[in-house]
């Protein structure tokens, strides 16, 4: 085969994982546009936990944030722990997919798998972001005090949308292996609340125990809400973290990818 068509065929496949990405991204969109309800109901978790716990605990002086107001320390964190919310319990549509029969269909299109799989987590980073763009015009109409720039929102919603769509993989990864929602359903939560409690959403790396600070550097989480945190409260290292989080997304996407198809089995 010459080289002018071994090219032509890996820009071809470049350009249908593309429009496949984007195809799958959009009919997500498409769905939120439709359930403006969803967004609201999602927004109010990270609300109630950045006004109820992060004013109760910014009064009680107990944690050591600094000068850093708490609310504005934790919004990073909240934002990333929605997200991650809405990533891990992606993995449900697969399995609803596989029962109604939509899956099959899906799998026997020309659509290459990994299409697949980035359409997914796009579809599950749209609601993300949605979602977080809620979250920051409520924090800037309450007055807290992140450090507003452009680069910085922007530098935080591109981290968030690595992070989502990280998650979003991991979850397909497990859908790919649970065969009923109320089994996936419990391993979610098994695994969500964890990964949430041992990275530094709520608390600095710096006051953990040395087992739990070992945990919180292997956790993807972290490597997102401090990201996140450098991107909105500056400081911190905001591109390193970014790549540490894009890393995790390459590692899931490829597992996600190749145990895909056993969704069906």
């Amino acid at each position: 085969m010459s080289a002018p068509s071994v090219v032509l065929r890996a820009a071809s496949a470049e350009r249908r994982l593309a429009a496949g990405t984007a195809a799958m991204a959009r009919a997500e969109w498409q769905k939120l546009r439709h359930d403006n309800l969803d967004i609201v109901t999602r927004s109010v978790q990270p609300l109630l936990w950045l006004f109820i716990f992060g004013t109760a605990i910014g009064h009680l002086h107990a944690i050591p944030v600094g000068d850093v107001d708490y609310r504005a320390y934790l919004a990073p964190g909240v934002m990333a722990q929605a997200a991650m919310f809405i990533a891990i319990f992606f993995g449900l549509a697969v399995i609803w997919e596989r029962d109604v029969g939509q899956l099959q269909r899906l799998l026997a299109t020309p659509l290459p798998r990994t299409a697949i799989v980035l359409g997914k987590s796009a579809g599950a980073a749209v609601r993300a972001v949605v979602q977080a763009v809620v979250l920051l015009i409520v924090v800037a109409v309450a007055g807290i005090g992140l450090r507003w720039s452009v680069a910085g929102v922007l530098g935080a919603l591109v981290t968030l949308v690595l992070g989502t769509g990280a998650f979003a993989c991991f979850s397909m990864m497990i859908a790919a292996m649970v065969k009923n929602r109320e089994r996936f359903m419990g391993i979610g939560q098994l695994v969500m609340m964890p990964l949430f409690f041992a990275s530094s959403a709520l608390y600095p790396l710096a006051v953990m125990p040395g087992w739990l600070h070992a945990v919180a550097r292997v956790n993807p989480l972290t490597y997102e809400v401090e990201g996140l945190r450098a991107c909105l409260l500056g400081g911190g290292h905001p591109f390193v973290d970014a790549l540490a989080v894009c890393g995790f997304f390459v590692l899931f996407a490829a597992g996600a990818t190749r145990a895909y198809p056993r969704a069906i089995l």
